[in-house]
């Protein structure tokens, strides 16, 4: 069974996200402050972290240093925070993905099933399936199938290393600091214009629409995320719309 520690100061968030996940068979914990929490989750080792970022004693980015001081528990932030700052903070931190209240519990547990299939996939030997497209990061190959036919996608060193960051961590968040860090180094903090130019080419050798891309997708003003699977529209009626 798999555990999630809910942490915020809102009992009714609190009461609405344990009736709704231990209904779909996940083992609840809570915390109220941002203390709490790191107790928690010492002692009990959750398997995903939903956090709010307004605690009363803690921001919610310091709890996240704290947990990712000795974990790497997925970690999904909620908050009535809009600003796309305080977004990226939380992310270079060591969030995994963010969702803003009010929010639906169907997207929620979409973002948990993948921040954990990211997880699985950090220790699997990666071939990924996405659209027409197959990744075999272990023999560097890339295949696009077009009327039966499969063909093969060349990519330059760059596109390679900035497509395997993102497959390797499928649902999650990325931020324009992270992918430069990790794929062009130190010094490269600034340099946005590199990072749209090649995002740009991996969507025109991947995507089946690159103007309109499924997998390789941008979240405006924070990064970008490798979706495995197409985006549904799900409805927006819950029990937690309306609430900060």
């Amino acid at each position: 069974m798999t555990r999630v520690l809910v942490v915020d100061d809102e009992p009714q968030i609190i009461r609405a996200l344990g009736i709704n996940l231990r209904a779909r068979d996940y083992d609840v914990l809570t915390a109220a402050t941002g203390r709490e929490a790191l107790a928690v989750a010492a002692r009990h080792r959750p398997d995903v972290v939903i956090l709010d970022l307004g605690l009363p004693d803690l921001d919610g980015v310091d709890v996240i240093r704290g947990l990712r001081g000795w974990c790497s528990t997925p970690i999904i932030v909620l908050s009535g925070r809009s600003d796309s700052g305080d977004k990226v903070e939380a992310l270079d931190a060591g969030a995994d993905d963010y969702l803003t209240k009010p929010f639906g519990v169907d997207e929620l547990l979409a973002r948990m099933r993948a921040v954990s299939r990211r997880t699985t996939a950090e220790d699997a030997t990666p071939t990924y399936t996405f659209g027409p497209t197959t990744v075999d990061l272990a023999a560097r190959r890339v295949t696009v199938e077009d009327d039966s036919r499969l063909s093969e996608v060349r990519l330059t060193p760059t596109e390679w290393h900035l497509l395997e960051v993102l497959l390797r961590h499928p649902g999650k968040l990325l931020t324009q600091r992270q992918l430069l860090a990790e794929v062009w180094g130190p010094g490269y903090e600034n340099a946005g214009g590199n990072l749209r130019v090649y995002m740009g080419q991996l969507r025109r050798k991947l995507e089946v629409d690159p103007a309109r891309p499924r997998h390789l997708l941008t979240e405006p003003g924070m990064g970008y995320r490798f979706e495995p699977r197409e985006r549904s529209s799900a409805g927006q009626e819950d029990p937690l719309a309306g609430r900060r």
